[in-house]
């Protein structure tokens, strides 16, 4: 097996399954069996003589070598008694109360079973409408979408993470400026990333100027208008400033809807690649192109397409059975998911395969390998499933499908492009169809020690040159990325580009190049530099549409309230010799006194004690410290925000406002056990600080605290500190879980170092 230590610290935190404990009782190979052997066991319900055992090995041996990964929730639970292995669904939002709220139980359902859900809340009618049956008035879609945002906040998908929501309502419903602007100016609808549904009319009135009927979903009728240019461009600054919301393309959807007279694609799932009819989900996989590589004759490398073309087979193979096996949430998705039986064949590694071939990811020549790429696949993957058909059958509405009349197909679609951030780190390939990020990073660890982490095929080029060395890796790393760095020539510089070097069309003309052959859509972000203009996100949403793209997410660096991912330098060595004395206006940490009183408290946290130490001198509280039991913990988190607290309080920040920082942060081991003092490591620091401030102002020693329970840390309510809401990856500066940088791609959010993902 080729995982490398990171995949196998992320296979044991997240898909191994554990016992009462939390305590891993399989082995990553007998995870990759479990799997292997619960999908295997499909072909029985077509041939009864079936050789499973065989298909076993394959499975297996595909998924080992790192060529094919399934989905998350097929890792995760598939051969358990769990059994849901779909990543994404779809479900109606109709207009009334009764079926809103049935779609709210339903969203919990799929929640707790692992998967994410998109909704259309275009079929609700605009807020003030008149409600005969009750004499009130509607309180439109966003007041709805907060509901479902409260629900999915109160469910932990499979008890290990929050549920993932796409909300998307249509650019002619009367509340869409309502709409545009609900992440802008609020922070309640924080489980929800929102598109607007874009129609073709409306884009040619953008370009014309023109203005746009609104149409009430419930009476059909016009109820106003708007200007498209000055609508668009709301979006566009929404979008410049925050990364939402994104735009989908909703005729285009349709126009690829393979039983158009079923019903009509209204929405996708949280990232915006896979639209679904109501109630239908979609399995998902994605080949690692990097294993689709041989050596040429010239020494260099080329595609193996032999070897791509099996791996197809087997990969639709592989998911046509998920479908069969999969133990659906609802009886509804059951029935429509295997009406049309979706699949989702993708890639990931496309950023590294071009690494190694040589080939600029923003050139002429990476776009038409895109093209001739995904071509194949998709060709392939159609043949397959045909080949299926022939002994299972047709998928069961191919007759009223747009393929009626053709040679029967298994399955209604077979190819998408998903986000593939923790399957990549699991198969060390870059993310999806993604160029890569950032080629070194540089981490701090215990002791100010910091760890230089290098893309490896960037460290295998510039070795095989004589030009490695860990200087030139901290400039790179300082830098963010290679093109201005005279050191490293000119021939690596072109083909070893980051996202921030990749222009926004290169962006956007790679993206439709694989969604001209692609079934569904492409996940995909459009990474912006900071300083990138409005006008700059306006022609990239417009050279979508004109290129064919079914949709686009950008994100413009540093664009958020706190900035989720910053490339450059970590510990800033030259502020060693900058001035003793700090510049007008800027605030430095007082020296720590050489002597300090104070104590320290066991607490009782998800995964052990933690130990908190409080010191004060005669200007108060001056540090925290905190030490791990043996049990383990989260060593490097509570050090880091002990540090960080104790910096803020010899700068003069009050109590108080560090208390609020840190109060009722929420650890899932912690909130999954009875008994627990606190909500996680920072709220248990959060207690004792509050502890000692209070005692010193109140003039009680102490060294004479009483160990019981800390009080809530809550000075302005009653509720107990576990109760506070669960802060939100939009409102962080790094990974909820381990505190590593995130980024974002394939329309998610993604922690590289332990597996983290807002969607998948």
């Amino acid at each position: 097996m080729q995982l490398s230590n990171n995949a196998l610290a992320v296979l044991e935190k997240r898909y191994l399954a554990k016992d009462e404990e939390g305590n891993p009782k399989e082995t990553v190979e007998e995870l990759f069996h479990r799997v292997a052997r619960a999908i295997a066991q499909a072909d029985l319900q077509h041939d009864p003589q079936a050789d499973v055992a065989s298909l076993e090995e394959t499975f297996y041996d595909m998924m080992t070598n790192l060529e094919f990964l399934p989905n998350s929730p097929t890792l995760m639970n598939a051969g358990r008694p769990l059994g849901q292995l779909s990543a994404c669904f779809v479900l109606p939002v109709e207009d009334s109360m009764e079926e809103i709220f049935e779609a709210v139980k339903n969203a919990a359902l799929i929640h707790k079973s692992g998967g994410g859900t998109g909704f259309s809340f275009s079929r609700l009618r605009p807020a003030g409408s008149t409600v005969r049956s009750t004499g009130g008035v509607a309180s439109g879609p966003v007041s709805f979408m907060r509901v479902f945002n409260m629900a999915t906040e109160a469910v932990k998908q499979g008890g290990t993470r929050r549920g993932a929501n796409m909300g998307i309502l249509r650019v002619d419903h009367p509340d869409i400026l309502a709409f545009i602007d609900c992440k802008h100016n609020n922070e309640d609808i924080t489980n929800f990333n929102l598109s607007v549904g874009i129609t073709e009319e409306f884009m040619r009135a953008v370009e014309q100027g023109q203005d746009y009927d609104l149409v009430d979903p419930h009476t059909k009728a016009c109820v106003g208008t708007l200007n498209a240019a000055e609508v668009f461009q709301l979006i566009v600054d929404r979008a410049w400033s925050s990364g939402e919301p994104g735009i989908i393309f909703l005729d285009r959807l349709n126009r690829d809807n393979v039983v158009p007279t079923v019903g009509e694609i209204e929405s996708t799932n949280p990232c915006g690649e896979q639209p679904l009819l109501p109630y239908e989900s979609c399995n998902l996989g994605s080949i690692n192109l990097v294993k689709m590589l041989r050596p040429s004759d010239t020494g260099s490398y080329e595609v193996d397409y032999e070897k791509l073309a099996d791996t197809v087979k087997k990969a639709v193979h592989f998911l046509d059975n998920v479908i069969d096996v999969n133990q659906y949430p609802l009886p509804e998705i059951d029935h429509a998911t295997k009406q049309t039986r979706k699949v989702g064949l993708g890639i990931m590694g496309f950023a590294d395969m071009l690494l190694m071939l040589g080939i600029p990811y923003n050139s002429d020549e990476g776009v038409a390998l895109a093209e001739q790429l995904m071509a194949f696949i998709t060709d392939t993957a159609r043949q397959t499933s045909r080949e299926l058909a022939k002994t299972r059958g047709a998928f069961p509405l191919f007759s009223v499908s747009t393929y009626a009349g053709q040679a029967p197909l298994r399955n209604a679609t077979c190819t998408t492009i998903a986000p593939t951030g923790t399957l990549s780190l699991l198969a060390s390939c870059s993310s999806g169809v993604e160029p890569v990020f950032a080629y070194v990073f540089i981490r701090n660890v215990m002791d100010n020690t910091e760890l230089i982490e290098v893309n490896p095929i960037l460290k295998e080029t510039l070795i095989r040159r004589g030009l490695y060395s860990e200087e030139l890796m901290r400039k790179i790393a300082a830098q963010g990325s290679l093109q201005h760095i005279p050191e490293i020539p000119e021939d690596i510089r072109r083909v070893f580009v980051c996202a921030h070097d990749v222009s926004p069309t290169y962006h956007i003309r790679m993206q439709a190049a694989f969604q001209q052959h692609t079934d569904n859509a492409v996940s995909k972000t459009v990474n912006f530099q900071n300083s990138a203009t409005r006008q700059d996100v306006a022609q990239v949403y417009m050279l979508a549409y004109k290129l064919g793209c079914k949709g686009v997410t950008i994100y413009r660096d540093g664009s958020r309230f706190n900035q989720v991912l910053n490339i450059g330098k970590v510990n800033h060595k030259e502020d060693a010799a900058a001035p003793a004395q700090p510049a007008a206006g800027e605030i430095r940490p007082r020296p720590r006194p050489p002597i300090t009183y104070g104590i320290t408290e066991r607490m009782k946290i998800g995964c052990g004690n933690l130990y908190v130490t409080v010191n004060y001198d005669e200007n108060g509280i001056c540090e925290v410290f905190t030490s791990t039991g043996k049990a383990g913990g989260c060593p490097s988190q509570s050090e880091a925000t002990a540090r960080l607290v104790s910096i803020a309080l010899r700068s003069g920040i009050s109590c108080d406002e560090i208390l609020d920082q840190l109060r009722g942060i929420r650890c899932p081991s912690t909130v999954r056990q009875q008994g627990m003092q606190c909500t996680s490591c920072p709220d248990a620091i959060a207690r004792v600080i509050r502890k000692v401030s209070d005692a010193l102002k109140n003039g009680k020693p102490v060294s004479q605290l009483a160990l019981e329970q800390s009080p809530c840390v809550c000075s302005s309510c009653d509720r107990p500190a576990a109760s506070q809401q669960m802060p939100q990856v939009e409102e962080m500066s790094a990974c909820p879980e381990c505190g590593e940088k995130l980024e974002h791609e394939g329309g998610c959010v993604i922690c590289r170092s332990c597996g983290y993902s807002k969607c998948n």
